[in-house]
């Protein structure tokens, strides 16, 4: 009996291997998305072309300007009138104009006595972008203000992330997007492929148990989707910098028990789709949105609606990216993770005993 399951395993693995474009896809695709989140996809503020109008260039406007021109994050345009204002932001010649008031330097002198002022510097952005828009006007407002007095008052350190780097927060939600996806599609697919050809009903009369079979199936992709998961790591690792403080062996297990999480999806949707195009959609499209927008992936889970926080906790994403985003960014073990870890465990048991029961009851 061990040897007709090894020989299924040994047909699986060699069918997956003789499809060449399947492993170019399936190799391909996480390197490519891992790159594209990692370095095309970025939340980072870089290169903000940023012009000045200062009637009076006084040293203490001079000063600040420096440290602007000097910063990684903008591009300093130079000094511009103010009517030439509206014609530089519409013609996106700049993002931001800084505008200091003509007293300036007396301002600032005047704010660090304690004495109450009228604000000495105006913020000119062009919001058409938001995103840009509001994380220009967070970094200005330290980079100029950084004499004021109410600045030296307090210190600010970013823990963790102290670069605010975007990969930092992309790499462990594209991990849990692409195993769902990936692990999901492949396996349903191929499932469903043998009941639309007609060959499943071949296996099903072999010595191998039905549950073998499957499990026989399944072997092969788990194999695939480990290479891949050591792909992404060492891509996370090497190419985007991305740290592993809480231990490579810590990783692994949680990647893995998803791993397996992902199979047992793919195998339930394999239960409910007749056709492999059907399968294709539940498991590309139909899970792509909700993972992508409740997973805390693109958007904290903390911003959404009430309801939308409630459909995230059957998310097996989210659970799987708060776990690998503490072990890799904030570097505890996986003992410091066990409520996301026994709530992956949960799900996979789950899907496991569903996925058999609904395979087995539609062979009766």
């Amino acid at each position: 009996m061990k040897q007709n399951f090894g020989s299924f395993v040994k047909k699986e693995s060699l069918h997956i291997l003789r499809d060449t474009r399947t492993m170019l896809v399936v190799m391909l695709i996480p390197v490519v998305l891992m790159v594209l989140f990692g370095f095309a996809i970025s939340t980072e503020v870089n290169n903000i072309p940023v012009a000045v109008v200062a009637p009076n260039r006084t040293d203490g406007v001079e000063k600040a300007v420096d440290r602007l021109a000097h910063n990684e994050y903008f591009s300093f345009k130079g000094y511009i009138s103010a009517t030439e204002i509206d014609e530089q932001l519409r013609t996106g010649k700049v993002s931001a104009v800084v505008v200091f008031d003509a007293d300036f330097d007396k301002k600032l002198a005047q704010q660090q006595a304690g004495v109450p002022i009228t604000p000495a510097i105006q913020l000119i952005v062009d919001a058409s972008n938001v995103n840009t828009a509001n994380s220009s006007v967070a970094y200005m407002q330290g980079i100029l203000l950084g004499t004021a007095s109410q600045q030296a008052m307090f210190e600010t350190r970013m823990l963790f992330n102290p670069q605010m780097k975007s990969a930092y927060n992309f790499v462990p939600g594209i991990m849990g997007f692409i195993f769902i996806l990936v692990c999901a599609m492949m396996t349903s697919v191929s499932i469903v492929r043998e009941k639309e050809v007609g060959t499943m009903e071949v296996l099903l009369v072999s010595p191998v148990r039905p549950v073998k079979i499957i499990f026989a199936k399944m072997i092969p992709y788990f194999g695939i989707s480990f290479v891949v998961l050591v792909v992404m790591l060492v891509l996370a690792r090497f190419l985007l910098d991305v740290p592993m403080s809480g231990g490579v062996w810590g990783i692994l297990a949680v990647s893995i028990l998803y791993l397996l999480l992902a199979l047992s999806l793919g195998l339930l949707v394999s239960t409910i789709a007749q056709t492999q195009l059907v399968a294709l959609l539940v498991s590309a499209v139909v899970m792509m949105m909700p993972i992508m927008m409740l997973s805390g992936m693109m958007f904290p889970i903390e911003n959404l609606p009430d309801f939308f926080k409630v459909v995230s906790h059957i998310i097996p994403a989210r659970w799987y990216n708060d776990a690998i985003r503490k072990m890799m960014i904030q570097g505890v073990s996986i003992v410091d993770v066990w409520h996301d870890v026994v709530i992956l465990v949960g799900m996979t048991v789950l899907l496991i005993t569903v996925s058999l029961k609904k395979f087995n009851d539609k062979l009766e």
